[in-house]
């Protein structure tokens, strides 16, 4: 087999590029020079005897050439750092990374108090939270970017069937008041008041408005007819503005835990409506999954869910030493596969 016309640092050059848009800003994230930058990208164009970038804008865009190369570059990357933390796991929880996903709702209340009781088991494995979408978390998974995700909206449907989707826990929405409103002094409130109340909500197109309308719908509430006075673009906000009394909102248990204590808050109980969402935890069935993964999946997520969970493993499970060389063998046979 003849050599390959690029080195892993120039596809790591060329995704940074991409990703930062200019050559300096790809330089500076990469702590090298920009004449380096542009000597490793001449270089690469030579030896493909293609150009990878469309010199004639002040961005730096890639042509069709650039994108294809992009594209598997970012494969061949992928796999490198999957071999790479494959051979950590052989020595067994002392060290390595674990690569969590959340959306947004999960990533800042809940994953964090996960996060915290495996590193008191496991201080040695570096622990990295991506917060991003459903949707960009869900691809993250399926690219092998994150080794497994907690997410409460809905799984692209192009995703389903490549991701190992487990349902985890149910999410109960509540509706909060400031505690000097006067509702807060009822034991329960009817469906009908809500169509009273200035509600507070998130920006209308944010993933959590959506799947928040969603689930409101289901539970026979007509969003359409509840008066939105206030948008903001953060559940800490609109956690305040509430305090503030400045309306209403319906906004995840988890993230009121500690108001609610300190009385800083009243969640008001709606009568015969409890509402909620379905939290999922999904992987990728196809990728090896690290033992740090492994010990997440079985050690820390059952702690926080009354349902049983079940997760499949790939096979063969956790490499031993002696299978090292074959391991190495299947990820370089993988990389030439994707390739062709």
């Amino acid at each position: 087999m003849s050599d390959l016309p690029f080195t892993l640092d120039q596809l790591r050059i060329l995704k940074a590029i991409a990703s930062e848009g200019s050559f300096k800003r790809a330089a500076d994230s990469l702590y090298v020079s920009q004449p380096a930058v542009s000597l490793q990208v001449q270089n690469l164009e030579r030896q493909l005897d293609v150009p990878l970038f469309d010199r004639g804008g002040r961005r730096a865009q890639l042509t069709e050439a650039g994108h294809l190369l992009l594209s598997y570059g970012e494969k061949i990357l992928t796999l490198c750092q999957e071999t790479v933390r494959a051979i950590e796991d052989l020595q067994n929880l002392q060290g390595g990374t674990l690569i969590i996903g959340a959306s947004q709702t999960t990533g800042t209340y809940l994953l964090p108090r996960m996060i915290g009781m495996f590193r008191q088991q496991y201080p040695d494995v570096a622990v990295q939270l991506h917060v991003h979408s459903t949707r960009r978390t869900s691809w993250s998974v399926a690219n092998g970017q994150i080794d497994l995700a907690i997410i409460g909206g809905e799984i692209s449907p192009e995703l389903q069937d490549s991701l190992e989707i487990i349902p985890y826990a149910e999410d109960e929405l509540a509706l909060i008041l400031p505690p000097s409103h006067a509702l807060a002094r009822l034991e329960t409130i009817q469906k009908d008041d809500l169509y009273r109340l200035q509600f507070i909500a998130l920006d209308s197109q944010s993933t959590i408005r959506k799947v928040i309308d969603q689930v409101l719908g289901r539970c026979g509430i007509e969003t359409r007819r509840l008066k939105i006075e206030m948008e903001l673009n953060s559940i800490e906000a609109i956690k305040n503005a509430v305090q503030s009394g400045l309306g209403a909102s319906f906004v995840s248990v988890s993230a009121i835990e500690k108001e609610l204590q300190m009385g800083m808050l009243h969640r008001a109980r709606i009568d015969d409506v409890v509402v909620k969402r379905n939290l999922s935890v999904i992987i990728n069935p196809t990728r090896y999954r690290s033992k740090a993964a492994d010990a997440f999946c079985r050690e820390i997520l059952p702690k926080f869910t009354n349902l049983p969970l079940k997760f499949e493993r790939p096979t063969p499970a956790y490499p031993e030493p002696q299978s090292l060389k074959a391991m190495l063998q299947a990820a370089s046979n993988r990389a030439i596969s994707e390739l062709e």
